[in-house]
């Protein structure tokens, strides 16, 4: 039996401080285990340590898909350009600014270097690496094309996340002017209607409709303000706790997204073009198409989806054409559909379905803008109704008491 591979110490940067041969005073840094080992390396390169100290490191942020999109393309350029694996891991990984990215990659580094396979490697980092990148991992290191898959696997993946961005500035615009129309309103009805309220006290006459109304409205939040901020802001952390652990609201949310006017149409389209484009980086790689789909599942980011790819797979797995599997689920459009079928009869599905992301992407972008212009005269609409209708409420006294004058 093989024996087992050593283990690595964890190793960490050292600052050192030392004088060389000629006496001068010398300055670096080096990657060890410890201190100990800094010393006898500077000793061995005849530098004498005057200082050696452990170099604190940054908390760093959070990695995001970007940054690991930007990690498989710097590392395709570089196995491209015939930079070996672990020099090409020492390059991306010093100039990365995140120090958790650098961490991630020096810990991949290490695995490989101790003979771990490439995707077994990814593998031990499933919160970065999910089984679609090491499945394209795995069948780059099979057919020796790593190179390749690592490129084509940085293109989808900044296909991906830019879908992803549009879909947040789509939703972003409409709920930031909602969060700010809420707080200038609370601090109408805080600070300035109790203002109004003192004026309207010395009329000694019945005030409008419209301005008790208001005036209401101002008491309440003048008194449980604590309330509805606790209302709003526990409201608010519960809902998306829920919508992230709670798989059940998952569903219920997806399928809602869906069938909102206007937006679940944009939401149809995003998860048609992340669909298409995560089944045809998987075929184009090799990947046989039951195992792809497999990997497809979770890829549209939508429930509904999920559910309608696993069908595929167990209708394909049994015979069933591709094109007639997804038929079936009665949520594919048509066009994409007839590419699907046209690829299939001409060999070149994942040319066609990348085609149709490629389509369906274009029509994410130009939706975004569409609703981007769309939006700011409904908002223009909203505030102004919503202010202006508390002033004109706060002034109808004082036009009332104009006209008795």
């Amino acid at each position: 039996m093989a024996s087992a591979a050593p283990h690595r110490p964890r190793e960490s940067v050292f600052e050192w401080e030392g004088r060389d041969r000629s006496g001068r005073t010398v300055r670096g840094e080096i990657r060890a285990a410890g201190e100990n080992q800094v010393r006898a390396a500077l000793r061995r390169q005849g530098v004498l340590p005057v200082r050696v100290r452990r170099r604190r490191q940054r908390a760093g942020r959070r990695i995001r898909p970007r940054d690991i999109a930007l990690f498989t393309r710097q590392m395709a350029t570089m196995m491209k350009a015939g930079v070996p694996l672990l020099q090409s891991f020492d390059i991306v990984g010093r100039g990365n600014s995140n120090p958790n990215v650098t961490r991630l990659l020096g810990a991949i580094r290490a695995d490989v270097e101790t003979g771990t396979s490439l995707n077994a490697a990814f593998r031990k980092h499933p919160l970065y690496f999910d089984d679609l990148y090491c499945n394209l991992v795995e069948a780059g290191e099979a057919a020796g094309i790593l190179e390749a898959l690592l490129d084509r696997l940085a293109l989808y993946m900044e296909k991906t996340e830019a879908i992803k961005s549009r879909i947040r500035a789509a939703m972003m615009y409409p709920i930031s002017v909602i969060v700010v129309a809420f707080v200038v309103v609370a601090i109408i009805m805080i600070f300035v209607i109790p203002a109004f309220r003192d004026i309207f006290s010395s009329f000694g006459a019945d005030l409008p409709a419209p301005t008790l109304v208001v005036m209401a409205v101002s008491d309440f939040f003048v008194a449980y303000w604590w309330l509805i901020l606790g209302v709003l802001g526990g409201g608010t952390y519960f809902f998306r706790q829920a919508w992230r652990r709670s798989e059940r609201m998952q569903q219920a949310m997806d399928r809602f997204l869906l069938k909102l006017p206007v937006f679940g149409t944009l939401f149809n389209k995003s998860a048609v073009a992340r669909w298409t484009r995560t089944l045809s980086t998987m075929f184009a790689a090799g990947v046989p198409l039951v195992e792809a789909l497999d990997s497809v599942s979770g890829a549209a980011g939508n429930h509904v989806y999920a559910v309608a790819t696993d069908r595929i797979q167990q209708e394909v797995a049994t015979g069933t054409s591709l094109t007639t599997a997804m038929t079936n689920t009665g949520i594919f459009p048509s066009m994409v559909l007839q590419m699907s079928a046209i690829g299939e009869e001409s060999g070149a599905l994942d040319h066609m379905l990348g085609k149709a992301a490629d389509f369906y992407e274009q029509e994410v972008d130009e939706m975004v803008k569409g609703l981007s212009s769309l939006m700011e005269p409904i908002i223009i609409v909203f505030l102004g109704t919503l202010i202006g209708g508390i002033v004109v409420s706060m002034y109808l006294p004082i036009f009332k008491l104009g006209q008795v004058v």
